[in-house]
Parts: structure tokens; C-alpha cells; sequence
């Protein structure tokens, strides 16, 4: 598979909540070139070209990263820590996407540098239309960094 035309990279261990994600992403027209991993450590291979992702194009970096922050073997909070401080990757937008609405959460993510922190709606449609509207602005509105 050819992973160097990647558009968003989404970090999310549950399957049920990533099965909801990509359904609503693609229902609303944005799932074109979506790669979906399953914890933190995956997500940081595909982005430094390591493990199953060794033979990646190194310059090609996903437009957006869709992050949850309670995944097995590497955090979201990791995953963005890293994302952030590193100059190669710094300019892509991460956005939290998390069940969790706890105070300190939200203020790590924004501190360490995430652009949007976005709480998963329990009611389906609510859920559908969040993801709608998150793929509308980060893929078709904001204009990425130069």
C-alpha cells in the first residue's frame, strides 16, 4: 500500500469509535486519504517512517492528525508532545479528539500546542455532525502553514 498520499492520520484504539469516525468522514465526503492506526506508537512509525512504515517517502507528511489521548503503548498526550517540539512536523494540525472532558486534558493539549480539542458526542448524530464539521474546517477551510 502506498501510505505517501496520506491526507489525515487518525490515532484511535477503539475500533467502535474509529468505525463512527470514518463513517461520518466519509458520509460527509472527506475520506479520501484517511490511514487509521491503533495506538500512540503506530502513529509515530507512520510519521517517522519506522517498523511497517520504513519504506514511507519521509516528505510526506499527513495534512491533518485526528488523535485520541488514551491509547495503549504511547499516549495521544505522547504523540503530541513529540508532534509538537519537532520542527520536521510542528506546522501540522492536531486535533484532540477524545472522550475525555477533564480539565487538565484540555489544558496539556492546548500547552503542548494542539489546534483544536474536540470531546466525542455520546448521540450518534451529534457525533456525526462534530466530525462533519471538523473535516469541513481542517480540510477544506483552513489554510495550512507555508
Amino acid at each position: 500500500m502506498n501510505y505517501d498520499n496520506v491526507e489525515i492520520l487518525f490515532a484511535e484504539d477503539s475500533m467502535d469509535d474509529a468505525t463512527l469516525t470514518i463513517r461520518a468522514l466519509t458520509k460527509s465526503g472527506f475520506l479520501n486519504k484517511l490511514h487509521h492506526v491503533k495506538d500512540g506508537a503506530e502513529a509515530l512509525d507512520f510519521l517517522y517512517c519506522k517498523g511497517t512504515y520504513a519504506s514511507r517517502n519521509t516528505g510526506a507528511k499527513p495534512k491533518l492528525l485526528l488523535l485520541d489521548l488514551k491509547m495503549p503503548k504511547v499516549s495521544g498526550m505522547q504523540v503530541l508532545e513529540k508532534v509538537k517540539s519537532d520542527p520536521a512536523f510542528k506546522s501540522i494540525p492536531v486535533v484532540i479528539l477524545t472522550s475525555s472532558q477533564e480539565d487538565p486534558d484540555i489544558a496539556n493539549c492546548y500547552a503542548l500546542g494542539a489546534n483544536s480539542y474536540i470531546v466525542k458526542p455520546v448521540d450518534s448524530d451529534n457525533f456525526f455532525h462534530a466530525i462533519k464539521a471538523m473535516g469541513m474546517y481542517w480540510m477544506i477551510l483552513s489554510q495550512p502553514a507555508t
